[in-house]
């Protein structure tokens, strides 16, 4: 059975991205990070908003633009949406649903992670108790405004526990399991 995971880079204040959704903030700390490495053998398929999808990109004007992870993973990628495109996108199924597209994410991972990249879905995602696992990587940066981490005011606590932390050069990284 896959497992859910949200990984994501945060700025220390806890903002994924820079006002607008701009990710060029990011790019000094895409550096070899060893849990990174570790990470993307084991994804099996993509669960992708599509804010993130059609997001800013943080290869911007490199041969890595457009390719999760930088071009280091390939597999299977579903978007979440309600504005699915006329023109297909390579490699790319678009769903309307997030039922849907965590069962379909879920079959193409093959019993790997289905790594989940976008704030919004992952909140869904957590809301309806599919989300297993959240990795984050703290950049040594603050933005002091943009999109949070995880926005749901008013809502009630979750609980996580830590799995692991590790440092490489560019940031740490926190792995937690959630817990019901």
């Amino acid at each position: 059975m896959s497992r859910m995971l949200y990984s994501v880079t945060m700025s220390l204040d806890g903002f994924i991205a820079g006002p607008g959704g701009d990710m060029s903030w990011l790019t000094p700390y895409l550096g070899p990070d060893p849990v990174v490495d570790g990470l993307i053998g084991e994804i099996g398929a993509l669960l992708v908003g599509n804010r993130t999808f059609r997001g800013d990109d943080p290869h911007r004007g490199t041969d890595r633009e457009e390719k999760p992870f930088g071009g280091d993973w390939t597999g299977p990628q579903f978007v979440l949406t309600h504005h699915i495109p006329d023109t297909p996108v390579p490699g790319v199924t678009f769903v309307g649903d997030l039922g849907g597209g965590v069962a379909a994410a879920k079959a193409a991972a093959g019993g790997k992670y289905v790594n989940i990249l976008g704030a919004d879905v992952a909140r869904q995602c957590l809301a309806v108790g599919v989300l297993d696992e959240i990795l984050v990587f703290v950049a040594p940066v603050m933005l002091g405004d943009g999109v949070r981490l995880f926005d749901h005011p008013g809502g009630t606590h979750v609980r996580l526990e830590r799995v692991d932390v590790a440092r490489s050069p560019h940031a740490t990284s926190l792995w937690f399991r959630v817990i019901g």
